[in-house]
């Protein structure tokens, strides 16, 4: 039985020393974008401000319409799903649902979005499904849980009773809201919920024009002058539900309609549509303007779609031109891209300026694409906008692109072949190569088609090994069910040319999650394959002959269910490993996970796991700094439902598995990972309480800080660069990748040797002097010019070949590098920080 040691959260005792260690700032250092993106919202104060929130838990903001992102803090607010921001009259005084990992919790924010506070008064206890706020008043608030309404009238101080009840067998689907002055408008799923004094009640009005058995799907409003008109998609009842997401388009809308307050009826307005094969779902507009309206989803080609009308919906005109990109300056995804329209699909969040028709906004599975002109011209805003692709042509293959700091997908692992070449595992975009370091990733690779890579090892030969597999997110929350893992596949890939192309090295036909190699025979390779029956440790003693190598299944372990993970060999051919969780068909977690030996190549295994590692286990880690390889790691999440809750945490042990302490008690850790120079310094990642490290790791009673300055709550692993250990990389489970430089490095080497992709001045204030190297291949240089974010030039230098320049006038912010040489222009981004 571990012994329990509370987690030491230090305020201050080892800041001045941690802070050499782990960086102060982290950069999105990934491709950007590849994850599901919802709930877009343009503030009303500021058109180059805006929100999208991503279900993978971030919220990220732009302030420069979409050319740069942040995610906050999640200490602050996650985002999810439903966490649309709701603009007020007050540009500071916004509100938002955030993710509390189950369900969604009421905030407001005073300062504009950087400290969130929760509701005191929520009267949904942490499980709302629907929250806005009123557009032109700071105080009145609309909350619903699955079944009832409320309103607040005091910025959510204070909420009476429900001021509505569905009885409907789905729940209480909000579709859009109004607010006319004592007049509020609500769309729901059985009809129009209405106010007409100011939100002390609300009476549910029918939907005369739309078919009996039909409710609102998509609902918004606006006025002008002496107009008030609604417009609505509509949609059998029976098909909506609380909670339902653009991701449920096909085939679900039945009509466009609208209706003129005081009118009582509503109109068909499907001038121009063919709901048949354009399977619309929203509709958005401006507040301000009656005429103009949008539609979004996505058609029978499974590809987004956006109608626009600018007479009333009498007709209506498509605006996002995806056959050949007509109108669409795109990213990596697009018309023959590296990832077509098939991918990005369909609309799942849609939102127009509450005061400006033209500022449009569509996110989908992977990518988030504006338009400021009302749909004559639109262009990606998930990657750098220095690299993206002209309209009117098809989106070129293989192209290199860098974040824009929206990194809304999983990363897994982190491969370098050299100090050059690396490849990143990813879930959904399967991973991506970069040839310069990291400074820039690319899809320009053949031969791996499954959905996720999970790990990929270099060999003593150069050569590349990687697991793969068509199911995404094994072992988190949501895939420990047999159900969701017996009927995926998997396989291992090898790559002989750091990457560029993948050869089948074997297909097991299920899951593969981790290789491991051995360190004394280098034609030996193990694999963890992921099956409730067939599933288990696999081994080939041939790997040199390719697809031609043999393999074969060792003994399973004691308890286990076919839920194999991380696989060690030790120097004296000694295997560890750890087997992760399952729940039964039940959902109940099984005894079936922990931490596992063998001494005789796996014939048989002795089960040295702490009680607290039965039901969650996950990364084992052979601490690298002793030579005897007694001492480990095990990472150990909490289950729930009676015996797993309470038991995750760091546990330790120094005699090979034979007794463990528990040394940190963090509900859920994932990883750690050692220092390859400090062998008291380690990192500690977490599935909601981010990113820890220790500076004094090998005490009995080790203390452990978060690092604040990373924002995302779950980093998966962290990575040092084996060609430079001042830098530190960080995979996650929905924010891509992060990176990261020890601050005593960058300060005493402040010179930048590489020009490729993103350059990081930091730590700020600056002295003032920065240096810049290009490499050899690029001179002579004829000048560099700085940019801020607009294209505005504010620097300027001329004909030099190693050199530095002054930027201390300059404020903090991003700026862009434009290098030219007599044959070629490069753009890098810059941030200066102050």
């Amino acid at each position: 039985m571990a012994k329990k040691i509370l987690t030491h959260i230090l305020v201050s005792l080892f800041f001045s020393i941690l802070y050499s260690q782990a960086p102060s700032h982290w950069t999105p250092s990934g491709i950007g974008g590849g994850g599901g993106l919802f709930s877009p919202s343009f503030s009303p104060h500021n058109s180059d401000e805006f929100f999208i929130a991503c279900d993978m838990g971030g919220l990220y903001r732009s302030i420069d319409m979409g050319e740069n992102w942040d995610v906050l803090s999640f200490s602050e607010i996650r985002g999810g799903v439903s966490s649309c921001v709701r603009f007020t009259n007050n540009p500071s005084l916004i509100y938002c649902l955030g993710n509390n990992g189950n369900g969604f919790t009421p905030k407001k924010s005073t300062d504009g979005g950087q400290v969130w506070t929760d509701l005191s008064a929520d009267p949904t206890g942490g499980d709302a499904w629907f929250m806005t706020a009123d557009p032109m008043n700071t105080q009145r608030i609309i909350i619903t849980d699955y079944s009832d309404l409320w309103f607040s009238g005091d910025g959510g101080n204070s909420f009476g009773a429900s001021k509505y009840h569905s009885s409907s067998g789905g729940g209480l689907h909000v579709a859009g809201v109004f607010f006319d002055g004592v007049n509020i408008f609500v769309g729901t799923n059985t009809g129009l919920l209405v106010s007409t004094d100011g939100g002390s009640s609300f009476t549910m009005n029918s939907l005369p024009g739309i078919p009996s058995g039909q409710g609102i799907l998509s609902f918004a409003g606006a006025k002008e002058g002496s107009v008030t008109r609604f417009y609505a998609t509509s949609a059998e009842e029976s098909d909506i539900y609380a909670g339902i997401s653009g991701g449920d388009y096909w085939g679900i809308c039945t009509g466009v309609y609208s209706m003129d307050a005081g009118t009582g009826n509503w109109v068909q307005k499907t001038g121009g549509l063919n709901l048949s094969h354009d399977f619309v779902f929203f509709v958005s507009m401006s507040i301000n303007e009656v005429s103009t309206a949008y539609l979004a989803g996505g058609n029978f080609d499974g590809v987004p779609v956006v109608f626009k009308t600018t007479n009333g919906g009498i007709s209506w005109s498509e605006v996002f031109l995806t056959d050949n990109n007509q109108n669409i300056v795109t990213g990596y995804c697009g018309y023959q891209g590296d990832f077509g329209w098939y991918w990005a699909e369909c609309a799942l969040g849609f939102a127009v300026s509450p005061v400006n028709s033209d500022l449009v906004m569509i996110t989908d599975f992977g990518f988030v694409h504006v338009t400021s002109d009302g749909g004559v011209n639109w262009r990606q805003v998930y990657i750098n906008p220095y690299v993206q692709n002209p309209a009117g042509s098809p989106t070129p293959k293989g192209r290199s692109y860098f974040s824009n700091g929206l990194e809304n997908t999983s990363s897994w692992w982190m491969t370098w072949s050299d100090s050059d070449n690396i490849f990143a595992s990813y879930t959904d975009i399967k991973g991506v190569k970069s040839s310069d370091g990291g400074n820039s990733w690319s899809f320009d690779y053949t031969g791996h088609n499954q959905n996720t890579m999970y790990q990929a090892l270099k060999h003593v030969n150069g050569y590349l090994y990687a697991a793969t597999s068509t199911v995404h997110d094994i072992y988190q929350s949501t895939y420990l069910q047999d159900s969701r893992l017996d009927n995926g596949s998997g396989m291992i890939l090898f790559s002989v040319d750091t990457g560029s192309s993948w050869n089948v090295l074997h297909d097991f036909g299920h899951p593969v999650i981790w290789l491991a190699f051995d360190p004394n025979n280098q034609n030996r390779l193990y694999a963890s394959v992921i099956h409730s029956t067939q599933g288990g440790i696999f081994v080939s003693n041939d790997i040199q002959n390719g697809g031609g190598s043999s393999w074969s299944k060792l003994a399973d372990p004691p308890r286990t269910e076919g839920h194999p993970f991380c696989v060690t060999i030790l120097d004296d051919n000694t295997i560890v490993c750890s087997y992760s969780g399952r729940r039964d068909n039940t959902g109940v977690f099984t005894a079936s996970s922990g931490v596992f030996v063998s001494t005789n190549g796996g014939n048989s295994w002795l089960d040295r796991s702490d009680d607290g590692m039965y039901y969650w286990t996950k990364d084992v880690v052979v601490y690298p700094h002793d030579n005897s390889q007694n001492t480990w790691y095990a990472c150990v999440f909490s289950g729930w439902g009676g015996p797993p809750n309470g038991l995750g945490g760091l546990y330790r042990t120094t005699d090979r598995g034979l007794n463990w302490s528990r040394i940190c008690d963090l509900d859920r850790v994932e990883s750690c990972t050692f220092s390859t120079t400090d062998p008291d310094f380690c990192y500690l990642t977490t599935e909601e309480d981010g990113l820890w490290c220790s500076q004094n790791i090998t005490s009995t009673n080790p203390d452990f800080i978060q690092v604040t300055s990373y924002p995302f709550a779950h980093p998966v692993r962290v990575f040092f660069n084996p060609f430079n250990e001042n830098e530190v990389w960080i995979t996650s489970f929905g924010n891509g990748l992060k990176k990261g430089v020890s601050g005593t490095a960058v300060e005493d080497f402040p010179e930048i040797t590489n020009p490729w992709g993103q350059i990081e001045i930091f730590p700020n204030p600056t002295s003032g002097k920065v240096f810049f190297c290009l490499d050899e291949h690029l001179l002579p240089i004829v000048s560099i010019e700085v940019l801020d974010v607009s294209g505005r030039l504010v620097k300027s230098f001329d004909s030099f070949n190693l050199s530095s320049f002054d930027l201390s006038n300059l404020e903090a912010g991003v700026y862009f590098f434009r290098v030219c040489t007599e044959e070629d222009e490069i753009s890098r981004k810059v941030t200066l920080l102050k």
